[in-house]
Order: structure tokens, then sequence, then C-alpha cells
């Protein structure tokens, strides 16, 4: 099935012109919120998340096709951005209910797709924690809440990018977990890349983790896979879907994160850009809690700037046009 003319502007507008989605993340709420406390130890009021936020906007969109962020904190940090970089905003809340099992999403109450087109978005974006061999009720409400939110999206031609996060509560994040990735990778880009949740760009992990992955920049010691077993999942979750996908750098260095994506063109996986956030600015995260703004914004101007233009030329080398598996951009029309 094809796509509205109103989509595939959207999703147009958020690459570059070659159509791969160059873009960048800063859409991290408590998550940023944390990370800059525990470097400063002391709070972090709302006012420094936005702060933070407008800095990155600042320096890294003249490079960036399109920024993802969050309408808590992120809005006014949007008057910063470069004029031709597209806005993906998160519609969901940050985190999950730790009181109930299954790690079910909600929506942030005050918006809906029509708000977000309002506020200046090109596309939605929504994070699902997903484990596709939990219990089916579980997984029953997250496929219903992902129809919804694709019905929603197609309403009004907005472009949906999902982004499911593999977990599962019983392995933890060690070696186990290391080990399953692959498959649960595999199965939840298959899964919605069904027409029936509306999804239009998959958001997704790189079906390896690097720390146990033996043979690259991240490998920590203890094995789950060689390299050359790697590009062979590549491979696979990639044979998996069946909408255009792009990775996330999940807060790896950008040096490990560059050489996943290296191993992605290696593979010949299609691919059709990123949407990196930590990777290109977490380094300037202790920079800002101990040193302030105009530290944060030399180092973003330096190193950060550094990083994403790195990041673009791996890009430039091996990402695909986001319309590829559709042949070509006008064949993605309906």
């Amino acid at each position: 099935m094809g796509l509205s003319k109103g989509k595939v502007a959207r999703i147009q507008a958020c690459a570059d012109d070659k159509g791969v989605i160059a873009a960048a993340a800063m859409d991290q709420r408590g998550s940023l919120r944390k990370a800059i406390a525990k470097a400063r130890g002391g709070e972090v009021k709302d006012a420094e998340l936005t702060e933070f936020k407008s800095a990155v906007v600042k320096a890294l969109t003249p490079y960036a096709s399109a920024i993802l962020m969050d309408t808590e904190y992120g809005l006014p940090a949007l008057q910063h951005k470069a004029p031709r970089t597209g806005v993906l905003l998160a519609y969901e809340k940050s985190g999950y209910d730790n009181s109930v099992p299954g790690r079910l999403p909600d929506l942030l109450p005050e918006l809906s797709v029509r708000r977000i087109r309002e506020l200046g978005g090109d596309a939605v974006k929504i994070l699902l924690y997903y484990n596709p061999e939990d219990d089916p009720k579980i997984n029953a409400v997250k496929h219903a809440f992902i129809e919804r939110v694709g019905a929603e999206c197609q309403a009004l031609e907005m472009p949906f990018f999902l982004e499911p996060i593999a977990y599962d509560d019983r392995l933890g994040e060690g070696l186990e977990m290391a080990k399953a990735k692959p498959r649960y990778v595999a199965k939840y880009m298959e899964e919605f890349s069904k027409e029936r949740y509306g999804v239009d760009v998959l958001k997704v992990e790189f079906p390896f983790n690097v720390a146990y992955t033996r043979g690259t920049l991240g490998f920590k010691g203890e094995e789950a896979y060689t390299r050359a077993q790697a590009l062979e999942f590549l491979k696979d979750t990639a044979s998996a879907a069946g909408k255009p996908f792009i990775y996330l750098s999940a807060g790896v260095s950008d040096a490990v994160f560059r050489e996943s994506l290296e191993m992605a063109a290696e593979a010949g996986v299609p691919f059709s850009g990123v949407l990196c956030g930590r990777a290109t600015w977490q380094e300037g995260i202790p920079v800002y809690a101990k040193e302030g703004l105009a530290a944060l914004e030399a180092w973003l101007a330096d190193q950060g700037v550094k990083n994403i233009q790195l990041l673009n030329q791996v890009l430039a080398k091996g990402a695909k046009p986001w319309w590829t598996l559709y042949g070509s951009l006008e064949a993605a029309l309906a």
C-alpha cells in the first residue's frame, strides 16, 4: 500500500534531498534530568532542560534533516532550529508505570495528532517497550494502542514513526537478553510492518548488543556472538521489515554508533538513516552540569558538530532513500 500525498510530503520534510533521514533526537526527558543531576550532584530545574535542549538544537540542526523533540520542555528550543530542519514530536509519556506488568505505554493527555501538527510537527513518534514473546494479553493491549495511534495519523496524513524497544524483564539487561535480542528485533520489525498499525517508518535498535559482540569497538569481554554473526542478524532483521527503517543510537558513543552503521552498510541493509540522540551530544552533559551553558555551547560548536558531521559521512556512504522499499518516490504515493 502506498502513502497519501500529505504523508509523503511530511516524511520528505524530515529527510535530506536524497531521501535519507539524518535526524537528531532531543526528546529525552526523565533520563536527561537524571544524567545532568548525576553529573552535577544536585537538582535540575525544568528551565535547565529547556536550556540544554535549545543549545543542542541551535548547534546541531544545521547538520540534521530533522529534530525529534518533546512538547513538555522542548517546544521553546524549536525556535532555534535551522529553517529547513523537519520536526518530529513525541506523543508518548516518558517512562512507564512500574506498578503493573508489561511496561504499558500511555499518551500525553494534553496532546493529539492534530495538536502535534498544529505545534509544527511534521511527524509523530511513539516509543513502545515490546517483548514479542510476552503474555499475549499484554501485547494485545499494545497492539490496539498502536492501531489507534496509526488510525489517528492516517486520518490527518501525519507520518507515524514507531520506536519499539526490545525488553524482557525475566532476562534483565545482560548476556541472556543480548542472546535474545536478534530474535526480538526481527519479530517486532515484522509485526509492526503490518498495514493494520499504520506505521510509516520504524525507528529500530541494532539486532545485537555491541557490548557482547566480539570484534567490535564496544565489546566488553563477554561474548554472545561474533561480528560475523551480527552481520547476519542485520540481514535477517532487514528482511523481516516491510516498512522503511532507521536506526537509533541507544546511548552508545558516537564512534561505536558509527561502526554499527558501517556494519549495516557492509551487510547490504537498506536502512534509511538514523534518529540519533545521545551518541552525538551526551558528552556535553557533564560540561553543562559543571561549567554551564557557555561551556556547553562551545563544546557543541566543536565536538558536537564534529560528531554529527562524521555521522553524516557514514550515512552518505551507506543509507538508502526512505522510499527504496516502494521503488521510487513516485511509487510511494497511494
